[in-house]
């Protein structure tokens, strides 16, 4: 992808400067959410047009394909060489090829399944607000391995190794399961029911074999995976986000109604708060110098490693996410997901 060049426009904030310019954007007449794009490697997939399910590259915004995939995603997943999806208007787990689209496979569903979750060559989905149970498919092949046979309730699963951490909307008990044959191997009781998050995940991976969980109003809890061990981490002095954890930057973000709490891992003490006055999108993106994170005023921002905001860039409407573009884990390019639009930015 190419850089901003010395003509690029730059933006003064406070002292600071901030170069921008937008490398491309490409308008998807509907808005996307985080659980309707996928980023991997040097392509985006992202549903768009009501309808359709398309590839970009990642560096120019080039479409690499484009085909018909049905209404609303619940969720759009890549996984290794294939992208998997379940459409609201099909009960049907459909597999497609990431470098050409081609259909792979598909299998069918009970009424309302919602959750992608892929690890150790398996596809887990269901339990989206009770409507299912959870079932296991091979990845290869698209062939059913387990069902829990009744409706189950579980917020959006984590995969961890080859089991999968798996824990009742609202609930208090987790459970690890394997992905392969559905045992259970572990559980645990959380201090406070777990967060429902209906779109994203109440589970973030930390550091090493850490699992972040939110519980409760304002609740961290760290389950130690290898340790079989579980304590609260923070309790924090003012309500979240119905949203999940973010690590970034070994650092955890917490969003609050007008920015982040930004929290040390290792003992959960407050390291700082981020105000910015805007409900923050999902994504910190770590930068080189700092992090960049977007508010649904439809601002994306720079903020330096302490946090102060020195840079602002103003993009046409609501920030829904942000997701690195730049090479080595230290971008200085942004993908931006809105109400409508996709757009890449040098920054």
């Amino acid at each position: 992808m190419s850089r901003p060049g010395p003509a690029d426009p730059v933006v003064a904030v406070s002292g600071a400067v901030m170069r921008e310019g937008t490398l491309w954007e490409r308008t998807l007449h509907q808005r996307v959410s985080p659980r309707t794009l996928a980023v991997a490697g040097d392509r985006l997939v992202v549903h768009e047009r009501w309808s359709r399910l398309v590839c970009l590259d990642r560096w120019d915004g080039t479409v690499r394909w484009d085909v018909p995939f049905g209404l609303w995603p619940r969720s759009v997943v890549v996984a290794g060489d294939r992208v998997l999806g379940i459409a609201q208007d099909s009960d049907v787990l459909r597999c497609r090829d990431l470098a050409t689209g081609a259909a792979l496979w598909e299998a069918a569903l009970r009424p309302f399944t919602g959750h992608i979750t892929v690890g150790a060559g398996t596809v887990l989905v269901g339990g989206w607000r009770g409507y299912s149970p959870l079932c296991a498919f091979d990845l290869r092949t698209g062939h059913r391995l387990w069902s829990t046979g009744q409706r189950h309730d579980t917020v959006l699963p984590l995969a961890v190794g080859d089991c999968a951490l798996v824990g009742a909307d609202s609930g208090t008990r987790l459970r690890l399961v394997g992905m392969r044959d559905g045992a259970e191997r572990a559980r645990w009781e959380l201090p406070e029911p777990l967060t429902p998050v209906d779109a994203g995940a109440a589970f973030c991976r930390g550091a090493d074999d850490r699992v972040l969980v939110r519980c409760g109003p304002g609740t961290v809890v760290e389950v130690r995976m290898e340790r079989g061990t579980v304590r609260t981490l923070r309790r924090h002095d003012t309500a979240l986000m119905a949203a999940p954890v973010e690590y970034a930057g070994g650092l955890l973000w917490l969003r609050e109604p007008g920015g982040y709490a930004v929290v040390d891992p290792s003992d959960g003490s407050l390291r700082r708060r981020v105000e910015f006055r805007q409900r923050p999108a999902e994504g910190v993106v770590p930068t080189g110098s700092g992090f960049l994170v977007g508010g649904d005023q439809g601002t994306v921002l720079r903020l330096d490693l302490a946090g102060r905001v020195v840079a602002r860039r103003a993009v046409s409407r609501r920030v829904c996410g942000l997701w690195p573009a730049g090479p080595d884990g230290h971008p200085d390019e942004v993908v931006v997901a809105t109400r409508g639009t996709l757009l890449a930015l040098g920054l």
